[in-house]
């Protein structure tokens, strides 16, 4: 265990980065609430809160952030939409996809030289698979992958005021562009997420909450972890060949190994829900937790903690993880396949970097 000796204005949060003492956390919510998960890191302005006010903008707490035992029955339904019967179906549509996707970027890189894999084949796809997996219609893609983005910085970086205001407009015509998405699939007769847990006796401000945050993570964290699997295999840092990732054992395996080293999403937070005891050491009651979900584990570890709480762990544990693990290694096969012989064109690309999300803002090959 690490207790952050520098000041709350450099790190506010007790910080932990042995896997074995993450997963402990992890899997003693009733100690360690998630409640403060989804609570933006930079404290929402005066200005930035009336602009959501006007929006209805609420996120009760429904999943990730939820401590209460409505969690495990609200989960099972979204879990329903994730196994891995339903995920295993979905792989020669995910491929169809990814395909697609990395035939547009060959016709690109021919016409000009270099494409940007970011935009080209990274930034879609999950997102079609994730409506599509939901059973909402795929519609909107660009502006969901701005809101995405906007969202992240909001909640998890450290705007000024005037760009906190800027991401709070963004915000709340995201939320009102859920919303009507909500409303539309609950009086929708096909099957689909928000009409399944209108079922389950949420109201719509709670799924409007749920659905703020998965259609964010469902997609835009497979984004970002193929975007770093892209530039890392170009790059030729990692001990993998471009040419040699047209194989899907290979693909599989350097998306492990970012996994394990620099997933999409390195930390999370947890707060101690009471006075407890850690290490041997006491927590006090409110004392905020920055757990490391990656970057300290050895990837020759065989089993679970080699990449395992990339996903987190316990009863919160990513429902989309063996989906996001499929997604990323079929997209860089069939990119890799696509394209063969690219060497990085842009070695030091902008890299978004928040709290808990990072991944390079841009993956620039050429021949």
């Amino acid at each position: 265990m690490s207790a952050a000796s520098a000041s709350a204005r450099t790190c506010p949060y007790m910080v932990l980065r042995d896997p074995a003492a993450v997963r402990e956390v992890l899997h003693r919510p009733d100690d360690f609430s998630p409640a403060n998960a989804l609570i933006a890191v930079t404290p929402l302005s005066g200005p930035s809160l009336r602009v959501l006010q006007r929006a209805r903008f609420a996120l009760p707490p429904v999943l990730a952030s939820n401590h209460t035992d409505s969690h495990a029955g609200i989960r099972k339904v979204v879990a329903g939409f994730f196994t891995p019967a339903t995920v295993g179906a979905f792989e020669s549509r995910i491929r169809g996809i990814a395909r697609d996707a990395a035939t547009t970027a060959a016709g690109l890189l021919k016409a000009d030289g270099r494409v940007d894999l970011v935009h080209a084949v990274a930034a879609h796809p999950p997102a079609i698979v994730m409506l599509e997996l939901l059973g909402l219609p795929v519609r909107d893609l660009a502006k969901l992958k701005a809101w995405s983005l906007d969202s992240l910085e909001l909640f998890w970086g450290w705007p000024d005021s005037e760009r906190q205001l800027e991401l709070a407009h963004s915000a709340a015509e995201f939320y009102g562009w859920l919303r009507d998405l909500v409303l539309e699939a609950v009086a929708s007769p096909g099957r689909n997420l928000f009409g399944s847990l209108a079922e389950h006796g949420l109201s719509t401000p709670e799924i409007c909450s749920l659905g703020y945050f998965l259609l964010i993570a469902g997609q835009e964290t497979t984004t970002q972890l193929i975007s770093t699997s892209l530039f890392r295999l170009a790059e030729g840092s990692v001990g993998f060949a471009w040419d040699d990732a047209a194989s899907g054992s290979t693909a599989r395996d350097l998306i492990r190994h970012v996994l394990a080293t620099e997933s999409s999403v390195p930390t999370w937070r947890r707060i101690a829900a009471r006075d407890t005891t850690f290490d041997g050491g006491h927590i006090p009651a409110g004392a905020e937790i920055l757990l490391e979900l990656t970057g300290n584990h050895s990837v020759s570890e065989q089993g679970p903690t080699s990449y395992g709480l990339a996903f987190g762990s316990g009863i919160h544990r990513c429902l989309g993880a063996k989906l996001a693990e499929l997604e990323a290694a079929v997209v860089v096969q069939e990119t890799a396949a696509a394209l063969q012989g690219v060497r990085l064109a842009d070695p030091s690309p902008e890299w978004l970097r928040l709290l808990s999300f990072q991944a390079p803002r841009t993956v620039s090959v050429g021949f």
